[in-house]
């Protein structure tokens, strides 16, 4: 009786360590992502959400100046906060798809690479990443705010963009690139057909998490003289002394943007969950 009670409590904290090893702690830079249980008209997202279109929109009724001065002063702001977004974004996948896939290279001197790459990169702020592309580097290799900024940040997302394939490569069964291999591919065809297009069905959801992330810190590159939507709203404070107003204004802009596109997040998350359930 004794050895049966100690051989359940043995197995029941086995059990307990498994169940340890696969909780995981998901903490990221990303805005809040609504899921099926917040669907409400008082859920936090919609509520979030929709106030702050509320706000933008009653504020410049209420009082004209300077609300509606500052919606009107912004927008070639927000052109150049997407512009150099979506241009760091798509490079960033470029560096961190070839750097992932070096992270997983059987090749040694490939993969050291990649890795310094990566914990080089991963360890340094990216502004200090942008003060020293754009101070240090810029003379040497000619480059102005907006092209310094988009290289800056496109190397900074590269590393994180490059542990995320790394660890959806990892994701993908290891018997796909052995079947592909006894058909007769080769190695590299095999990573090109098979591997790579089911690592980006798993990845899309944290690629859009980081493009969230992304959009954010290009706040930042308003540093760099690069009139995004921050610097407009800073250039207006400083003629017109408005500085709550200003930073009101953009703040809610910025909160308006990063939840519409955590809302296509949870859609793109919710689709790929339901494809993935039929196959």
């Amino acid at each position: 009786m004794a050895k049966k009670e100690s051989t359940a409590q043995q197995e029941q904290q086995e059990q307990q360590e498994k169940d340890a090893e696969r909780a995981t702690i998901n903490v990221t830079d990303g805005t809040l992502i609504p899921t099926k249980k917040e669907q409400g008209a008082l859920s936090a997202w919609n509520l979030s959400f929709f106030g702050a279109i509320a706000l933008l929109v009653i504020l410049p009724i209420i009082e004209p100046d300077p609300y509606l001065k500052i919606l009107s002063f912004v927008p070639d702001g927000l052109a150049a906060t997407f512009g150099v977004t979506l241009v760091s974004i798509v490079f960033a996948l470029i560096i961190g798809l070839f750097a992932g896939l070096g992270r997983v290279s059987a090749k040694k001197a490939v993969n050291r690479i990649a890795t310094i790459y990566v914990e080089v990169i991963r360890g340094i702020p990216l502004l200090v990443q942008l003060f020293y592309i754009y101070y240090a580097l810029g003379p040497l290799l000619k480059l102005k705010g907006p092209s310094a900024a988009v290289l800056a940040m496109s190397i900074c997302y590269g590393a994180y963009m490059a542990e995320i394939f790394r660890a959806g490569i990892q994701a993908v069964p290891k018997g796909q690139m052995e079947a592909a291999l006894a058909l007769g591919m080769s190695r590299s065809t095999a990573m090109r057909r098979i591997i790579i297009p089911q690592t980006i069905r798993i990845i899309l959801p944290h690629i859009g998490n980081e493009f969230i992330a992304l959009l954010k810190d290009s706040s930042l590159v308003s540093i760099l003289a690069v009139s995004d939507l921050l610097r407009r709203g800073r250039e207006y404070a400083s003629t017109s002394f408005r500085y709550f107003e200003s930073y009101t204004v953009v703040a809610l802009i910025y909160l308006v943007m990063t939840l519409f596109f955590s809302r296509l997040v949870a859609i793109m998350e919710e689709k790929l969950r339901h494809y993935g359930s039929h196959n």
